[in-house]
C-alpha cells in the first residue's frame, strides 16, 4: 500500500460542464457558475481511461481515505488532506429491531477530521483552490462547512473569510477562529450572509455550496464508499438530511459514474430520500407541489444549523435526483429530531448531530407509510457530531 495520500497522474479530470445548458469550460481555471446561464458546473472525467486503473482490486490496496478514488477526483496528485473519508458503515442492531428493518445501517460522517461530512467537500475544493492559484477563499456557513474550510485552508496555507449568522453556535465559531479564519458575524440566515459576501469586492475564491465545482466532487465519494462497503452493490434506500444538498447531488453523480465505469450494475441505484426541518423545508415543498425548482423559504427556523438553508442553488439537481430515483422528500419537527438524536445516541452509541436525528425520524415515518419495506437495506446518514451543538431541545444537562 502506498504511504502517500497523493497518487500522481491518476486524475482523469477533463472539463467542466454546465448542468443546465451543457456548455463546456476549461478545468484549469478558477471558475464559479456558468457564465452563460448561471447553472451549476459539474466536473467531467475521461472515464474510459479511468476504468483501466480504477477497479475493486486496485482500490482495495490504496490508503483508507477518499483519495483512493483518485481517477475520478480533481487534484489527486497533490491533495490537501487531513485523512478524510472511509467513514464506518455501521449496522444499527437495536434500531433495526425497533423499526423492523433487519438491514438498517448508519453511515457515520462524524468520524471525519473536522467532525462532519463537510471535510469531504473542503479537501477537494481547497486542493483545487491552491493548485489553481487562489490566495484566499470565502464562504457563508451555518457551522460545519465554515469549520472545515478553516481547517483545510490552514493546511493549504490559504487565507479564509467566513460569513456566519450571528446565532451560529459557539463551538462552530471557536473551530473557525482557532484555525485562523477571519469570521464575520451577521444578522440574517446563511442566504443573507452569502448575498452580503458577494457584494464585497475582494480577491477571494467563493467556496459557497455549488458555486464552485469541486466541493461536490469530495461529497460524491460518499456514494463510492457505500458501493465499496456493500461489496460493489448499493442499498435500496438512502435517507439524507438536506440543506444545500451537495451530498445528495454528489452521490447521484457518483452512481452515474460508477455505472459507466462498470463498478456497479445498471439500474441498482437507491431510492433517495430528502429530509428537512419543518421550519425550513423548501425542497420538500417543491417536491410535494411537483415543481422543478424550489421557492425560497421565508423565516427559516430550526436548531439543526445544517438544515437552515432557505434556498439551495442546486434545487433542480436535488429534485431531479429524488424523482429519477423513485425517492421522496419529507420534513420533521425539531422535537422529533431531538428525540431521535437521543435515541441514536442511547441505542447505537453514536452522538449524532440533529441532522442525523432527522434521518431516524424520517425512517420511522417511511416504515409506517410502507415506503420502506422490511427487506430493504436502508442507510441513514449522520452528517456530523452532536458535540458541536451545545443545546438539544428538551434535554436538561446536570
Amino acid at each position: 500500500m502506498s504511504t502517500e495520500t497523493g497518487i500522481p497522474g491518476l486524475s482523469k479530470l477533463e472539463w467542466l460542464e454546465c448542468s443546465n445548458c451543457s456548455a463546456a469550460f476549461d478545468a484549469r481555471q478558477l471558475i464559479g457558475l456558468c457564465d452563460r446561464c448561471g447553472g451549476v458546473l459539474l466536473a467531467r472525467y475521461r472515464l474510459d481511461e479511468a476504468s483501466r486503473t480504477l477497479s475493486p482490486a486496485t482500490i482495495r490496496n490504496r490508503n483508507p481515505n477518499l483519495w483512493r478514488y483518485a481517477e475520478v477526483l480533481p487534484g489527486s496528485d497533490d491533495p490537501v488532506s487531513l485523512g478524510e473519508g472511509m467513514t464506518p458503515l455501521l449496522r444499527a442492531g437495536f434500531l433495526a429491531e425497533d423499526l423492523g428493518l433487519p438491514h438498517l445501517y448508519i453511515k457515520d460522517e462524524s468520524r471525519n477530521p473536522t467532525g462532519s461530512f463537510k471535510a469531504r467537500g473542503m479537501t477537494t475544493a481547497v486542493t483545487m483552490a491552491r493548485q489553481l492559484g487562489a490566495r484566499r477563499v470565502a464562504l457563508p456557513s451555518a457551522g460545519n462547512a465554515g469549520g472545515a474550510a478553516a481547517a483545510y485552508a490552514a493546511a493549504a496555507g490559504l487565507g479564509v473569510d467566513l460569513f456566519l449568522p450571528i446565532e451560529t453556535p459557539e463551538p462552530f465559531r471557536l473551530e473557525a477562529v482557532v484555525h485562523g479564519a477571519r469570521v464575520h458575524l451577521l444578522e440574517g440566515d446563511i442566504a443573507e450572509c452569502g448575498a452580503y459576501m458577494r457584494t464585497l469586492d475582494e480577491d477571494w475564491w467563493d467556496l459557497s455550496t455549488l458555486r464552485e465545482p469541486y466541493r461536490l466532487e469530495g461529497k460524491k465519494t460518499m456514494g463510492y464508499e457505500l458501493a465499496e462497503q456493500f461489496g460493489w452493490d448499493l442499498p435500496e434506500v438512502v435517507i439524507y438530511p438536506t440543506g444545500g444538498g451537495t451530498g445528495l447531488v454528489g452521490m447521484w453523480k457518483a452512481f452515474e459514474e460508477m455505472e459507466q465505469l462498470e463498478l456497479i450494475s445498471p439500474g441498482r441505484r437507491p431510492r433517495m430520500v430528502v429530509v428537512q426541518a419543518e421550519g425550513c423545508a423548501p425542497i420538500v415543498r417543491a417536491f410535494d407541489e411537483d415543481k422543478p425548482k424550489a421557492r425560497a423559504w421565508e423565516d427559516p427556523v430550526t436548531y439543526a444549523s445544517g438544515l437552515r438553508v432557505p434556498a439551495a442553488i442546486g434545487d433542480r439537481l436535488i429534485l431531479r435526483a429524488v424523482r429519477e430515483s423513485g425517492g421522496t422528500a419529507l420534513a420533521v419537527s425539531d422535537a422529533q429530531m431531538a428525540e431521535e438524536q437521543l435515541v441514536m445516541s442511547r441505542t447505537e452509541g453514536i452522538f449524532a448531530a440533529p441532522e442525523g436525528g432527522a434521518t431516524l425520524a424520517a425512517a420511522r415515518r417511511l416504515v409506517e407509510s410502507g415506503f420502506i419495506r422490511p427487506e430493504d437495506r436502508v442507510v441513514l446518514f449522520n452528517t456530523g457530531t452532536g458535540l458541536k451543538y451545545p443545546d438539544i431541545p428538551g434535554l436538561k444537562v446536570p
